[in-house]
């Protein structure tokens, strides 16, 4: 920093001020300062700067698996909204949803020293009473039902599906056949939870579930079964990736789409409109997730800690060709 000063001709709490980014320096004095930075090579020390103010500028994220669309478009929103914020991000991702890898994460992460960390997390882990965040930490949950503890931010995934299964019910079918994620899983849970109430108050029989993994051979397995169900004439899957396996399902069995059997997803992932048909779906706004995470995280490290309670954001059906009346042809697309 001596050596910018010398050759800026300047002191060297004017090179500081502008390392730091701070105001009260002349424009053209800036840019001289800047120039005998970029010509010795000098670059700011964040780890000393950081130790001196207090901040990181940095966001952990621990996270179980990014192989599902929900986890991996959510970490993106997350990265592009805390970029424009000027935070980077430290990801973690842990294997089992253990409370001793929930502290190692933990642990982890304060080494590496983080501002605060968003957790990306089932819901079961959170409920069971062993488990609990460290103490003093600037934590934001995800994808949880822990809103009673932690502040959480999570799509509507109940609306979602009961706007599915009353489009469903609105075209005439007389239930609708559900392929539902992994149990242990909380947006599995909310959505089966809401699909089975949502035929109950139609006063419509309900299906026992098909259960899946979120992956489209798990669909496909299910699809199978159902294919060989004459009455089926309508399924929901809780994933966009489940009701591609159900779609070839039906096909490989010589049922229609829609004209056999209508076929709704959930996440409206970049591939729906592409399938074959395009797929009536729930969608899912990750990127306003993502814009909400770090909002109320980055409020928490500047204005402390923020009340627990659950964010919802809002689902909206788009409606494409997968689904029509039973034994029509056609359904209606949705710019």
């Amino acid at each position: 920093m001596a050596d910018v000063a010398r050759l800026a001709g300047v002191s060297s709490q004017t090179v500081s001020r502008v390392a730091n980014g701070q105001s009260g320096v002349v424009e053209s004095t800036r840019e001289q300062v800047l120039a005998a930075m970029r010509e010795l090579g000098y670059r700011p020390n964040s780890a000393a700067r950081s130790l001196r103010y207090g901040r990181f500028n940095t966001i952990g994220v621990i996270l179980f698996g990014l192989s599902s669309t929900g986890n991996s478009r959510t970490v993106e929103a997350i990265a592009t909204h805390a970029a424009a914020e000027g935070y980077a991000i430290t990801l973690i991702p842990v294997g089992a949803p253990t409370q001793d890898n929930v502290l190692g994460a933990f642990t982890r992460m304060g080494e590496l020293a983080v501002d605060g960390v968003i957790l990306i997390i089932e819901v079961h882990l959170l409920d069971a009473t062993a488990v609990a965040l460290p103490p003093g930490v600037h934590v934001v949950v995800v994808d949880s039902d822990a809103g009673d503890r932690y502040p959480v931010v999570d799509t509507d995934q109940a609306d979602g599906t009961r706007q599915a299964v009353r489009h469903l019910i609105g075209l005439g079918h007389r239930t609708v056949h559900h392929v539902a994620g992994p149990a242990e899983s909380f947006a599995a849970e909310r959505r089966a939870g809401a699909w089975r109430a949502t035929l109950e108050e139609a006063g419509l029989p309900i299906p026992e579930i098909e259960r899946g993994d979120w992956s489209a051979d798990s669909g496909h397995r299910a699809g199978l079964r159902l294919a060989a169900d004459p009455s089926c004439t309508a399924i929901f899957a809780a994933n966009d990736q489940m009701a591609l396996g159900v779609l070839r399902a039906l096909h490989e069995s010589g049922r229609r789409v829609p004209a056999d059997v209508s076929v709704v997803g959930f996440d409206d992932i970049a591939d729906a409109s592409a399938y074959l048909p395009p797929l009536t779906t729930v969608h899912q706004d990750f990127a306003e997730v993502g814009r909400r995470c770090v909002r109320l995280l980055l409020d928490q490290i500047h204005d402390g800690p923020a009340a627990p309670g659950t964010d919802l954001v809002p689902t909206t059906l788009t409606v494409r060709d997968s689904t029509a009346a039973p034994g029509l042809t056609g359904g209606r697309t949705l710019a």
